[in-house]
């Protein structure tokens, strides 16, 4: 076992245990007006052995108005285990199938929604950015876009995911240099070499918008064993659990290792021998593996037992087995990006002597709130300091966790030379943020010795005398 994968065991515990990161999950919920109630809340705040679905976002599928969204808000906040602070985006109707966007205001700041045509098929699309950042301005932002795709595969249906696939892409790719972004949806794709996936995956001529699967698992997952642990649809019906409709794909920036992070290996496949990858926080929930093209296994279920694998297949709504219908939820996890922190954002050194040894003290921490995110849910800063003339210090790597640790920098001015100093110290992390604290000193003369001003006073008034009596 690598590093790496200790890590993540310990951040997230072995099989996903409680967590205090920002969890994202997607689901299409099969045509919600209502009810279902006692299943979606065991399904989502039920515990097996330490492990919740607990997400703190969730993209939803075929909601059908606006009473839908509140009756999913209410059932969300009266859950046993909830905390209590749900809110929803304001209903938009994208159709047949529309989306909607559910998060928890005491982790997230919703900024907006909008909608992409993917005709006759809209597309949702949700930004936020992140409580506990003493600037919000400091705070990651992020599209969140929602979709379900056109069902089938003929030439006809796979041209429609297309059109709707290039629709996501071409918003993604005017999306502003500093937004993150994710799909999330029910996309109804049979293999990773349709048009449609290519079109969000692939490489082309502006890949500002490019997604990555952070499971690195491309390949034809209809009916195919070799992906039993990625299949979302169909654990209630006729259908079995044979397909990946149901997935999450990120931006590049989520899979660098640095800032606002996928926590999990992207640059490693999702094991095809357990449900509990260490390298992955990435679930299929309810998917154990052990159910491939048939209903999901209840009794002896290993990632979420008995209790909420029938909840998973009570909230499909079809309660008839001879019937295809109802879908798994996704969910994956994310790190924040860390904050530089300062105890000041001026440092003045005040009058200073000339030749003296003058240094001042500064202290540099990670200010993202860790009681929101936990300590190991925020990216642990990793800064050098580079110093305007005039002023130097140790430039060399620092880190600092988020949770109450403290930098003390000493920071030394100048003195060779008379005259103000003013400049700057430059943080940089190794994620791209950047602060700068301004430095300022006066080099001022040496004063003179009491005895010397003393000599220099008797000599004067001797002069003074001596021409007097002249």
């Amino acid at each position: 076992m690598n590093s790496r994968q200790i890590f993540l065991i310990l951040l997230f515990g072995v099989g996903g245990a409680a967590h205090a990161q920002l969890r994202v999950a997607t689901w299409n919920v099969t045509n919600y007006t209502s009810g279902r109630t006692d299943a979606f809340q065991t399904a989502i705040y039920g515990s097996f052995q330490g492990r919740q679905m607990a997400p703190d976002v969730i993209m939803g599928q075929e909601f059908r108005s606006s009473s839908a969204i509140t009756n999913f808000v209410n059932m969300l906040n009266s859950a046993a285990g909830s905390p209590n602070d749900w809110a929803a985006a304001p209903w938009v109707n994208h159709g047949d199938t529309s989306s909607a966007f559910f998060y928890r205001t005491s982790k997230i700041d919703f900024v907006g929604q909008s909608v992409v045509n993917g005709d006759p098929r809209l597309i949702g699309r949700y930004d936020i950015k992140f409580k506990g950042y003493e600037d919000s301005a400091s705070s990651p932002i992020m599209a969140l876009y929602s979709t379900h795709m056109k069902s089938g595969s003929s030439s006809d249906d796979q041209s429609r995911r297309l059109y709707e696939a290039t629709a996501v892409r071409n918003d993604a790719n005017s999306l502003p240099s500093n937004y993150s972004f994710m799909l999330g949806g029910d996309l109804n794709i049979q293999t990773s070499t349709q048009a449609a996936y290519q079109k969000m995956v692939g490489s082309d001529s502006n890949n500002r918008g490019q997604f990555y699967d952070p499971i690195k698992s491309p390949g034809n997952w209809n009916n195919n064993a070799n992906y039993r642990f990625l299949h979302t649809q169909d654990p209630s019906g006729a259908g079995g659990m044979d397909d990946r409709f149901d997935q999450l794909l990120v931006s590049g920036d989520l899979t660098d290792g640095k800032g606002l992070d996928y926590i999990g290996d992207a640059h490693q496949a999702y094991s095809d021998s357990t449900w509990d990858d260490p390298n992955h926080s990435y679930r299929v929930w309810g998917n154990d593996g052990s159910s491939f093209n048939g209903q999901i296994t209840t009794t002896g279920n290993t990632m979420v037992g008995g209790d909420i694998a029938q909840a998973l297949i009570e909230s499909t709504g079809n309660t008839n087995p001879n019937v295809t219908g109802g879908h798994l939820p996704v969910f994956l996890d994310l790190r924040m990006q860390g904050e530089i922190g300062a105890s000041t954002s001026f440092l003045d050194f005040g009058n200073i002597r000339l030749g003296s040894d003058a240094s001042r003290f500064l202290d540099i921490f990670n200010s993202v709130d860790a009681g929101i995110w936990g300590v190991n849910g925020v990216a642990a800063l990793n800064y050098t300091m580079e110093f305007s003339s005039g002023f130097f210090g140790s430039g060399d790597p620092f880190s600092d966790a988020a949770g109450g640790g403290v930098n003390n920098h000493q920071i030394w001015a100048d003195t060779s030379h008379l005259g103000l100093l003013s400049g700057f110290l430059t943080i940089r992390d190794v994620s791209g943020l950047t602060r700068t604290i301004g430095l300022s000193a006066n080099i001022v003369p040496v004063p003179e010795p009491a005895s010397l001003a003393a000599l220099g006073l008797g000599a004067l008034a001797l002069l003074r005398k001596k021409k007097t009596t002249a």
